[in-house]
């Protein structure tokens, strides 16, 4: 059993966003005919569609002792201590103190985060930073993981 798995799925007015994108396209294509109208509004929507859904398809998992942020898969071993981080800590770690070097899995629309240090010597990032809508829980299953 994973004792944690979140996905970072984009909010429901984006998918809104992206149906009107498409009503946008079928009235640019408008001049050109009803079926060219029809097939932009598909075409537009699908597209606009596509790219929601594959910005809001990171996960976040800790899984097999190890923390995957997206395509980054950590081992637990690496890790340090971990910070969970309030709306307005998460946003100072997301602008003026953050660190160039550092990973992170942010996503706009989520407002707390997690942000846990790397411990390993040969690794020069700093530390993780990984948007989660519930950071206490994602602390508390990489502490499980590290004590077990």
């Amino acid at each position: 059993m994973q004792p944690y798995e979140e996905r970072l799925s984009a909010p429901r007015s984006w998918w809104f966003i992206a149906f009107l994108i498409g009503v946008s396209m079928g009235l640019i294509m408008l001049p050109f005919g009803t079926l060219p109208m029809l097939g932009g509004l598909i075409g537009g929507a699908a597209l606009a569609c596509v790219a929601v859904s594959s910005y809001g398809s990171a996960r976040v998992r800790v899984v097999a002792d190890s923390l995957v942020a997206g395509e980054a898969r950590i081992p637990v071993s690496a890790l340090g201590t971990s910070q969970v981080l309030d709306a307005p800590e998460a946003a100072a770690w997301r602008t003026y103190k953050a660190d160039p070097r550092a990973f992170m899995l942010l996503r706009s629309y989520i407002p707390t985060a997690l942000r846990v240090e790397v411990t390993d010597p040969e690794d020069p990032t700093p530390y993780v930073y990984v948007s989660t809508r519930n950071p206490e829980a994602l602390a508390a299953a990489l502490t499980a993981v590290r004590s077990a």
